[in-house]
């Protein structure tokens, strides 16, 4: 595959915010020679504003014009308070060196407020976690350039990313085997053909950071192997901020084609309004046209962010809008070959070119309302719209032992696939003392995908054998030239509530252990309609058909030849005299996963600490089909068990021995337990109604 290409982009943006100062310093360790001192807090006394050092010592804090206290602190520590006055644009460095305190501390309270953006901070958790888990926040993100939660999943250790496709690979596991959640709820797939939701619909802009499980964690759901992805959603931080920017680029491999082509139909936003005509088997009625359209490749996007926070007396209230487009082209081109014979004969042998287009629309507005110090719920909304275009040339053998064997065959298919996905969160964070806490969060989320009108012809030479005879259009299939619309629904209900209580507390305050006990459940119900309608060459009038213009083939494919008796339309239940011939394959089902779990979590000394759970789910799912195969239903509920342990030993401050062990299962997908049969221009798949 020639992948080989350079992004050139330009970017211009301007941002719009409130006339405000910046104290910024570097906070040193008097203990260890005055070298930097990482994770010191820095509040600003009388507010919630604050932040904490970095690796470096480095703070920085982004104020309204005033009069201020900077109030520094570690534990173990002085406490500093240094007044100073910032005025509008102004940034003022404010240095210090802390030293540890001789005073004894009674009745202090420290809150650190730990930004999990920073690359730092969740390096220190990751340091300190008993599971098994990486994470990449914002601050690298931008720092790679990384404009989709694919690309940034790909960046961390382990984990890869197959070029071309959203998929990611865990210790070698893909999809099957992988979950995806937000902010811990799970998220539908956008394609039924997958588990999981594509990653790269989602736009970095959203994102406070990425949490990957590389091993089970009894708070997932058990349909797992490789990995869970949970996406934690951006919420807002600091003073008031308007932020817009553009920016455009190209990509040379796709720019560099004398012609960039796609399908006729959608537009350049991603937006197309094909659906099946009226009357598609009675008369040519289609109104896209199948020769392909030039295009120029050049890449655009915009953004607008919003945020503030205000405070209401002891509480406080934040939101954070986000608004984004962006598109992209890409150009593949190589081998591509279907299955081979006993002799090792490749039956398909292809030459491939491929153009891609797609975009990304997408909205977030969050609202976070702190009561106090002990309770806080946040209100999470967001909309995507992501599609893609995929125009694909095929050259070569389709079959080496009939049509075109020897080369000369030609397949085009071009595809327009559109999701729109719309999610909705309430999560809430509540404490009870100083040993008990209580977590919850429900969503509904509603997914749209749809291929309004994918096109596919296939053309062969009149001498099978002879790759340079006229080419005429392929009659050995009735699906090789064909219309197909698809449309498939996800309605997903969702709920996690989280009992936890701390034990066994020690003379420093901390406690070794905590006991966690939750209820976890998921009701999802999906629906989806397909219609093929084909475009099937008379076989016994093959001898007259006309030769067949690869650039023009509106000249061969039109009500004239169909009225000619060159072609006819049909779908796979049959032609215009069957009353049901237009009724789409469909199949729909219903999901319903119910689990309660408990777990302990305890340190039997400084430096082992040991997580023990117990997982039991209860699975129900229920598929009715109605395909051009058959008609049926397939029914199934389980009850799964699983225990799992998590230990880490510590062996000092920078080396650390983690261990895992779990029981889980895998579910099949509704599209593979229904029958429905599925084309792609090399392969076929059939789902298995005696799946489990």
């Amino acid at each position: 595959m020639k992948l080989r290409y350079l992004l050139l982009s330009l970017f211009f943006s301007v941002a719009m915010f409130a006339q405000n100062g910046t104290v910024t310093g570097t906070i040193l360790d008097k203990e260890f020679n005055n070298e930097p001192l990482p994770f010191a807090n820095i509040v600003i006394k009388g507010t919630k504003q604050g932040t904490s050092t970095d690796e470096n010592g480095k703070y920085s804090i982004s104020l309204k014009p005033g009069n201020y206290t900077l109030v520094i602190g570690y534990l173990g520590y002085e406490t500093k308070e240094i007044p100073f006055t910032i005025k509008a644009n102004e940034k003022k460095v404010i240095n210090y060196t802390l030293e540890a305190s001789g005073v004894q501390l009674q009745d202090v309270e420290i809150i650190q407020i730990v930004s999990k953006e920073k690359e730092s901070a969740l390096l220190q958790e990751q340091q300190k976690a008993v599971e098994i888990k990486q994470s990449i926040g914002a601050e690298e993100i931008s720092k790679k350039g990384l404009g989709d939660v694919a690309a940034a999943v790909a960046k961390t250790s382990g984990i890869s990313k197959q070029e071309g496709s959203s998929d990611i690979y865990v210790r070698g596991l893909g999809d099957r085997y992988n979950s995806t959640t937000m902010n811990g709820l799970p998220l539908p797939s956008n394609n039924p053909s997958t588990k999981n939701i594509s990653l790269d619909v989602f736009s970095t802009d959203v994102v406070e950071y990425i949490g990957i499980d590389k091993t089970y964690n009894y708070k997932n759901y058990g349909d797992f192997a490789g990995a869970n992805v949970d996406i934690v959603s951006k919420s807002y931080k600091g003073s008031g901020m308007i932020e817009i920017g553009t920016g455009t680029g190209i990509n040379s491999n796709a720019i560099s084609q004398n012609n960039f082509y796609l399908q006729d139909g959608p537009n350049f936003l991603g937006f197309s309004n094909q659906s099946i005509p009226n009357n598609p088997l009675a008369a040519y009625n289609f109104t896209t046209s199948w020769d392909k359209q030039a295009t120029t490749p050049v890449n655009g996007s915009f953004y607008l962010r919003a945020g503030d926070s205000y405070s209401l007396g002891s509480s406080k209230i934040s939101f954070f809008v986000n608004a984004s487009f962006d598109n992209g082209f890409n150009f593949k081109e190589g081998v591509r070959r279907g299955s081979v014979n006993t002799q090792a004969i490749a039956v398909k042998d292809f030459y491939r070119k491929a153009y891609e287009y797609s975009t990304g629309s997408n909205a977030m507005a969050n609202i976070n309302f702190k009561i106090n110090n002990s309770n806080n719920v946040k209100l999470n909304s967001m909309f995507i719209n992501s599609t893609s275009q995929k125009h694909e040339e095929f050259n070569g053998v389709l079959d080496a032992f009939g049509a075109a064997q020897n080369g000369g065959g030609f397949v085009r298919r071009s595809t327009f696939d559109r999701t729109f996905l719309f999610i909705n969160q309430l999560l809430g964070e509540h404490k009870f003392g100083d040993r008990t806490s209580f977590d919850w969060g429900v969503s509904y989320n509603k997914m749209t995908n749809i291929i309004p009108d994918r096109m596919q012809n296939t053309i062969i030479p009149f001498t099978w054998d002879d790759p340079n005879s006229r080419l005429v259009a392929s009659d050995v299939n009735q699906s090789d030239n064909h219309r197909y619309y698809q449309e498939m629904t996800d309605d997903e209900i969702a709920g996690n509530f989280v009992v936890s209580y701390k034990f066994g507390k020690k003379e420093d305050n901390v406690y070794k252990g905590k006991f966690i006990a939750g209820y976890s459940g998921r009701y999802k119900e999906i629906n989806f309609d397909a219609t093929q309608i084909n475009l099937f060459v008379t076989r016994s009038l093959f001898a007259t058909q006309p030769t067949v213009d690869l650039n023009y083939l509106d000249g061969y494919f039109n009500q004239a030849n169909l009225d000619a008796g060159f072609f006819s339309l049909r779908t796979f239940r049959g032609n215009i005299t069957n009353p049901n011939a237009l009724k789409p394959q469909n199949y729909n089902g219903q999901q319903i996963i119910s689990a309660g779990y408990g777990a302990i979590e305890y340190q039997f000394s400084p430096k082992l600490f040991v997580i023990g759970a117990f997982r039991t789910e209860f699975i129900i799912q229920d598929i009715f089909y109605d395909t051009s195969l058959k008609s049926g239903k397939t029914l199934f509920d389980t009850m799964e068990y699983m225990p799992s342990l998590t230990a880490k030993y510590e062996i000092n401050e920078k080396q650390n021995i983690k261990f895992a062990a779990s029981k889980t299962y895998t579910l099949p997908q509704f599209k593979e337990r229904a029958p429905f049969l599925y084309e792609e221009v090399g392969q076929s798949y059939i789902g298995n109604p005696f799946l489990y």
